[in-house]
């Protein structure tokens, strides 16, 4: 007897000779944006419905690692490559202890995924984590109109509840004016690597694996909660101090400005990215604002001013820090190519600089790996040491104490 939750798929194995397989129908599912668009498709992941605020990311490749990233906790990320899941999913690319955001959009879900890396499909990864998404969508219109109208809330979930989902949709907030780094913040502090030659302190706002193994390069890595006040860093005697990234609002974080504010009195080297780098600019007196719809990909432009050089960067914020609102107390270091936002700034009487940008490349391109060298010179040069070469590449060695993921892959 057939089944009805089966469709039949013709296969030509040879001249006039097809096979009839199978493969599973999918629940019809819609996405509702805030404003009342709806798109249709079908839905993959976890049997929930789910509400975020819907963002857009260019990214080609490296699909597992944005879904990892904790800076996207609160966001339903559209994907604008239309295949996403061709290589399937491994333990090796996360870049967390488990998937924060709230929700997938893709184009085509690949059916059958293939790499010898692989050891799990996507769509099993995230019924394991309890993301919802939805596959079939018209990822071009959407993303036309994220641009249009900026990242606007939405919510997915099965086609025969509209009304809820839609209910969901207009209630969802967003990202403004809401504090989600509490929700991916370690709760206790936890040691990574050790060989290197230099001890740093990283905040974890929402750190990435991927930013631990190059610290990790550098020497022992302390990494502590997002509360930790300045003087139980201090404390632990650090070469430097990085500030990660994270997700949402900066303006929502006055604990961690107040704690960097004092850090910057210390002499101790400070480096941030990403939000790391927007909390910094709010702890010289500048000030953040959101942008429409953000950056999230892996093609973004970016001009070093200090060397004019061009780099390709991967990037994944949606606030960013206001270039007029640090003169007088830190140079503009870095501009992106696209839209002037900052990118990069170094303060003028503390010993702190941050980038906008992930220059881990996880995913992404690999040509801003050089700040990592920035950060080394200036722990070198604070600690009255010669020069010191570490790394440079990553051995593929996993650093001792890396997080894992929460409930593996398959």
């Amino acid at each position: 007897m057939s089944d009805p939750k089966r469709s039949e798929l013709l296969v030509a194995t040879g001249p006039n000779q097809p096979v009839a397989t199978s493969r599973m129908r999918r629940a019809d599912g819609i996405l509702v944006l805030a404003d009342g668009t709806l798109f249709e498709g079908e839905l993959i992941g976890a049997s929930t419905a789910a509400a975020g605020e819907v963002v857009f990311n260019t990214a080609m490749t490296g699909y597992q690692e944005i879904l990892s990233d904790p800076s996207y906790a609160g966001q339903i990320i559209t994907f604008t490559t239309p295949h996403i899941g061709n290589y399937g999913v491994n333990l090796a690319d996360f870049e967390a202890r488990r998937l924060f955001c709230r929700g997938v959009v893709v184009r085509e879900l690949a059916r059958r995924p293939s790499s010898r890396r692989s050891t799990g499909d996507l769509d099993s990864l995230l019924r394991r984590y309890d993301v919802p998404g939805i596959t079939g969508v018209d990822t071009r219109r959407l993303t036309r109109l994220i641009r249009e109208t900026g990242a606007i809330p939405g919510a997915i979930g099965p086609a025969d509840d509209v009304a809820r989902i839609t209910a969901a949709a207009a209630d969802e907030p967003g990202t403004d004016g809401i504090d989600l780094v509490s929700t991916v913040t370690t709760a206790e502090p936890y040691t990574v690597g050790g060989d290197g030659p230099f001890r740093v302190v990283a905040y974890d706002f929402g750190i990435k694996r991927t930013i631990l193994r190059h610290l990790a390069e550098l020497g022992v890595v302390e990494v502590v909660p997002a509360s930790t006040p300045a003087a139980d860093v201090v404390a632990r005697r650090p070469d430097g101090v990085f500030l990660s990234n994270g997700p949402g609002d900066p303006a929502l974080l006055p604990g961690p400005v107040a704690a960097i504010q004092e850090l910057l009195g210390t002499g101790i080297p400070v480096f941030g990215i990403c939000l790391g780098h927007q909390l910094l600019g709010r702890a010289l007196g500048g000030d953040t604002v959101k942008l429409a719809f953000g950056h999230h990909g892996a093609n973004h432009p970016v001009k070093d001013l200090t060397t004019g050089a061009i780099e390709i960067t991967s990037q994944n914020h949606n606030f960013a820090v206001a270039v007029g609102s640090i003169a007088g107390v830190a140079d503009l270091t870095h501009v992106n190519l696209n839209d002037g936002v900052c990118e990069g700034l170094a303060a003028r009487d503390a010993n702190a600089f941050g980038v906008q940008h992930h220059p881990e490349a996880g995913p992404g391109p690999h040509d801003s790996r050089y700040l990592f060298h920035r950060f080394l010179a200036r722990m070198t040069s604070a600690g009255g040491r010669s020069a010191v070469t570490v790394g440079g590449s990553m051995s593929g060695d996993e650093p001792v104490g890396l997080p894992v993921p929460e409930r593996g892959v398959g």
